[in-house]
C-alpha cells in the first residue's frame, strides 16, 4: 500500500457516536501531551452534532486533526478497520485505539508508545487486569463480567493476555499490514478479541501495560447484552476456525 508522508509517526483513532460532551475535551487532552500524536475521529453520523464540533476544532489543529464521517452507526469494528486503513495510507508507524469518553486516560498513550517504540513490542495493550482489577466506578456485576470474560478468552484461545477485550491499544504498522483487515468478522465486543488473537497467532510480540480504567462520567455507554453475547460465542468460533488456518507471515510478505 502506498503511503502519504506525515511528519508525525503516531495517530490516535477515536470512534464517536453521540459524544458531544466529550469529543472536544478528549482531542485537546491528546494534543496537550508532550509528545505529538495526530488524531483521527471516526464519526458514525452522530445526531447530536459531534462531527460539527470536530470540524470547528480542525480549524485550530490544521493537519493534525482528521475525521472520517460515515453514513450511520456501523459498528466499532468497522470504524477501527476504516481508521487502520486510513492510517496505513498516511504513513503512520504507531496506530492507537482509544475511547472518546475518558475511560482511557490520554496520558497513558505515552506508556503505550514507549512499550512499542522503545521496548520493542508489536502490540501494546492498556490492561485493566494485568496487576489485579484496575477499574473505577463500574458496578460490581459489570466488573466481574468483564474480568471473567477475559479469563474465559484466555482459557479458550490460549492467548497469554489478561485483558483480551481491552480497547486501549497501540499497534505497530507492520501488524496492521499483516492482519487480514478485510476479513475481520466481528463488529462489536469480539472485535477486540479477534484483533489480539490474530496478532498472537501471527507471532507478534504483545505486551500488557497496566492502566486504570474509569467509567464514563458524561454521555451514554454503548455497551449492550448483544455485544457480550457476540464476544462469548465469537471466541469459540475464533478458536475453531484457527484449527484449520495457517498463520505464516513469510507467506504473506515473501
Amino acid at each position: 500500500m502506498q503511503s502519504v508522508t506525515t511528519t508525525v509517526d503516531s495517530v490516535v483513532i477515536i470512534p464517536t457516536y453521540n459524544e458531544r460532551e466529550n469529543v472536544a475535551a478528549i482531542i485537546e487532552a491528546v494534543f496537550r501531551l508532550s509528545r505529538k500524536f495526530d488524531v483521527l475521529i471516526i464519526d458514525d453520523n452522530s445526531p447530536d452534532g459531534t462531527a460539527d464540533i470536530v470540524k470547528e476544532l480542525q480549524l485550530t489543529h490544521t493537519g493534525r486533526l482528521h475525521m472520517i464521517q460515515r453514513k450511520g452507526k456501523l459498528g466499532l469494528g468497522t470504524a477501527y478497520i476504516a481508521g487502520f486503513k486510513w492510517a496505513l495510507e498516511h504513513g503512520y508507524e504507531y496506530i492507537f485505539e482509544m475511547d472518546a469518553d475518558f475511560s482511557h486516560n490520554p496520558d497513558d498513550l505515552m506508556k503505550l508508545y514507549e512499550a512499542c517504540a522503545v521496548k520493542g513490542a508489536d502490540v501494546a495493550v492498556g490492561s485493566r487486569y494485568v496487576t489485579g482489577v484496575n477499574v473505577v466506578n463500574w458496578p460490581m456485576g459489570r466488573v466481574l463480567m468483564s474480568f471473567y470474560a477475559s479469563r474465559y478468552v484466555r482459557i479458550v484461545t490460549g492467548m497469554p493476555i489478561n485483558d483480551a477485550t481491552a480497547g486501549f491499544v497501540c499497534y505497530r504498522r507492520k501488524v496492521l499490514e499483516t492482519l487480514p483487515l478485510d476479513h475481520i468478522r466481528f463488529k462489536g465486543y469480539a472485535f477486540q478479541i479477534e484483533m489480539k488473537f490474530l496478532a498472537y497467532k501471527y507471532g507478534f510480540k504483545i505486551v500488557e501495560v497496566p492502566i486504570i480504567f474509569v467509567n464514563r462520567v458524561l454521555g451514554t455507554s454503548k455497551m449492550s447484552s448483544g455485544i457480550f453475547s457476540e464476544g462469548f460465542f465469537g471466541v469459540l468460533r475464533l478458536k475453531w476456525s484457527s484449527l484449520f488456518n495457517k498463520y505464516d507471515r513469510k507467506a504473506l510478505n515473501p
